[in-house]
């Protein structure tokens, strides 16, 4: 079974507590013996997979089968075509040199429901919108990235994993998928 979550700001990636006051995904009703495939940091949101197949995770999450994932990022700042081109040809962070990604401007930026709680506001520093789309993942990696040339992270929501988008799925909703969406995720690679 493969199962899309659309994950909440403040919700760990795993069915046990870490000590935090994060939630869980043991909040959510989830079938039995599913876990998540990858992970979201519980202060990222939008769509995580889960499921109850073994070899799925290293399927779709080893960077050399260029599995796609794409992330709107809001950042301080209104990246210029430099710092784009700096995150499309790959980043140094913790000294890993991260893969060739693709990283663009949203304009206009997307219509997004506020996050609660907000993120922080600050007159005098503008922000902007992202579409980063990674082929890896490494622990905080578009945050980093994103540090990494001058324009730090306020709200991340990952939006597509291989040619499966969130879509209309709400914040803490989840749903089976269907035998074509699982092909849109399985054969969603590079």
């Amino acid at each position: 079974m493969l199962i899309a979550f659309h994950k909440p700001f403040g919700v760990l990636s795993q069915f046990t507590s870490d000590g935090s006051s994060n939630a869980t995904l043991a909040a959510f009703g989830f079938p039995p013996r599913v876990y998540p495939l990858g992970r979201l940091d519980a202060d990222s949101e939008g769509l995580l997979l889960l499921s109850d197949e073994p070899g799925l995770n290293t399927r779709l999450l080893d960077p050399e089968r260029g599995h796609r994932r794409t992330y709107w990022v809001q950042v301080e700042r209104v990246p210029s075509a430099a710092a784009l081109a700096q995150l499309a040809h790959g980043v140094t962070i913790q000294g890993h040199r991260t893969r060739p990604a693709r990283a663009g401007l949203l304009a206009p930026p997307p219509e997004i429901a506020p996050r609660i709680p907000p993120i922080r506001f600050r007159k005098s520093v503008p922000d902007c919108w992202i579409a980063l789309e990674l082929t890896e993942g490494k622990n905080r990696q578009v945050r980093r990235m994103t540090a990494a040339v001058g324009h730090p992270t306020l709200r991340l929501i990952r939006v597509q994993i291989g040619r499966l988008p969130l879509g209309d799925l709400r914040p803490g909703a989840w749903r089976l998928l269907e035998d074509a969406e699982r092909r849109e995720i399985l054969d969603g690679g590079a």
